[in-house]
C-alpha cells in the first residue's frame, strides 16, 4: 500500500538530515500547509461575498414574484407601505396641462381583489374618452394594504396613513371612524388646493363612463354632484352629494375648504356632507364670493336619482346603499349595462330606449328596513 507523499517526504529527510534541519524542514512544512489552508479559506470568503453581490444585484433588478422562498423577505418591505415620493411630486407626475388631478380614497375594505376599486378602474377603461383619464388619477390610500394593493394595480399612489388615520376597516355610517375618515379627507382636500392644484374629487363606487369634464361648469370655483337635482345648477335647494365634485384652486376655494373643515366644531357629530348643506347658504360664501354649482343628475346621476339618458350620462354613482355585497351587485349590474348600450348600433342608441336595470339590492325599500344607509371611506 502506497503512503501519501508528503509523509514519504518528512520520512526520507529524518533519515539523512541531523536533528537540527529535520525540525527546521518540519516547521517549514508546517508552515506551507497553514498558509494553504489561510489561501483556501479566502478563496471560498471571496466567492461567497461575489454570490451575494450577484444575488443583491440580481434581487434589485428584477421582480421577485417568481422567487418567494428565495427572497422571503420581500413581502414585507417597507417601501411596499410608505411613500416613496412626496404628494408634490406625485400630484406633478398625475396632473394634466392646468394643474387638474383626479382624486379618489381607497381602504382595505374596498381595495380586495374584485372589490369595489376594480369595478372603479375597469369603467375607466370601458368608458368614452376616460381611458386616458387614468393617467391623471391619484389614489390616496387610507391605510397600509390600500396603499400596498394600490402599487400593483395603478400608477399613482399616495399613502395617507398613520397610527391616527389607519381606517382599513369599512366605516359605517355616523359612527365615529366615518366622521374622522369624511373630515380627514375634507382638510386633505384642502391643502392639495393649497397647493396649486385644481382637482375632481370622486368616491370609488362611482362609475366612469364618459369623460365629465365637457359637462363642468366653466365659471364655477366649486361644483358637486347631487342626490337629489331640483333642475337649476345655482338652486341652494339640491341635495348636494361630497362623493363627486370639481374644484378650481384658488383663494376662494382655500377659503372655503377651510371654513367647511372649521365648521365640524359648530355642527359637532354631524359629517361632512350634513356641513356642506347647513354653509351653503352661509353669509360667508358670498363674502368670499365663491361660485357654486350643482351637477344636474342626468349627467352625474347615482341610485338616489339615476341618470336618464345613456347618451348624456358621465358617471354614476353607488349611492343610497346599504352594504358592500348589495353595492358590489348594483356596480356590476351598471357595468353590464353599459356594456350592453356600447354593442347597440349608432342608430338604437341615438334612440335611448335603455333605463338601468339597478337599484337591485341597493333599493330605497333596503335602506328604510335598515334604517339609515351604510357608507364607507369612499361614501
Amino acid at each position: 500500500m502506497t503512503t501519501p507523499f508528503r509523509f514519504d517526504a518528512a520520512d526520507s529527510a529524518a533519515d539523512m538530515l541531523p536533528e537540527a534541519k529535520v525540525l527546521h524542514l518540519r516547521r517549514t512544512l508546517a508552515a506551507a500547509l497553514f498558509f494553504a489552508v489561510v489561501s483556501l479559506s479566502c478563496l471560498i470568503l471571496f466567492r461567497d461575498v461575489n454570490s451575494y453581490r450577484f444575488f443583491s444585484t440580481f434581487r434589485s433588478s428584477y421582480p421577485l414574484a417568481g422567487f418567494p422562498s428565495i427572497f422571503p423577505s420581500a413581502s414585507t418591505d417597507s417601501n411596499a407601505t410608505s411613500n416613496e415620493y412626496p404628494l408634490e411630486k406625485i400630484l406633478n407626475d398625475a396632473a394634466m396641462e392646468d394643474r387638474t388631478v383626479i382624486l379618489t380614497t381607497l381602504n382595505e375594505a374596498w381595495a380586495a381583489p374584485n372589490s369595489v376599486i376594480d369595478l372603479f378602474l375597469q369603467s375607466f377603461r370601458i368608458g368614452d374618452r376616460t381611458s386616458r383619464l387614468l393617467n391623471h388619477l391619484v389614489i390616496i390610500a387610507l391605510d397600509q394594504k390600500a396603499f400596498a394593493r394600490c402599487q400593483v394595480i395603478h400608477a399613482h399612489c399616495f399613502s395617507l396613513v398613520s397610527e391616527e388615520t389607519d381606517f382599513h376597516k369599512e366605516a359605517y355610517f355616523m359612527t365615529p371612524s366615518y366622521l374622522m375618515m369624511m373630515w380627514r379627507r375634507i382638510d386633505f382636500l384642502r391643502s392639495v388646493l393649497e397647493m396649486g392644484y385644481n382637482f375632481v374629487f370622486t368616491d370609488a363606487d362611482i362609475m366612469w363612463f364618459r369623460d365629465p369634464f365637457p359637462r363642468f361648469h366653466l365659471d364655477a370655483d366649486f361644483q358637486i354632484a347631487c342626490d337629489h337635482f331640483t333642475g337649476r345648477f345655482d338652486d341652494v335647494e339640491n341635495r348636494p352629494n361630497g362623493g363627486f365634485n370639481f374644484v378650481k384652486s384658488n383663494n376662494r376655494s382655500i377659503e372655503f375648504y377651510k371654513f367647511w373643515y372649521s365648521s365640524r366644531e359648530t355642527y359637532p357629530g354631524y359629517h361632512d356632507q350634513d356641513v356642506l348643506n347647513f354653509i351653503k347658504v352661509h353669509p360667508f360664501i358670498t363674502d368670499i364670493g365663491l361660485k357654486m354649482r350643482f351637477l344636474d343628475t342626468a349627467n352625474f346621476g347615482g341610485l338616489c336619482e339615476p341618470s336618464r339618458d345613456f347618451n348624456q350620462v358621465c358617471t354614476m354613482h353607488a349611492n343610497c346603499c346599504f352594504g358592500m355585497n348589495s353595492k358590489l351587485h348594483d356596480l356590476g349590474i351598471m357595468l353590464q349595462d353599459w356594456k350592453h348600450y356600447l354593442s347597440l348600433p349608432p342608430s338604437l342608441k341615438k334612440l335611448s330606449v335603455l333605463s338601468w336595470r339597478v337599484p337591485q339590492n341597493c333599493s330605497l325599500d333596503s335602506l328604510r328596513h335598515h334604517g339609515s344607509p351604510e357608507k364607507s371611506a369612499q361614501d
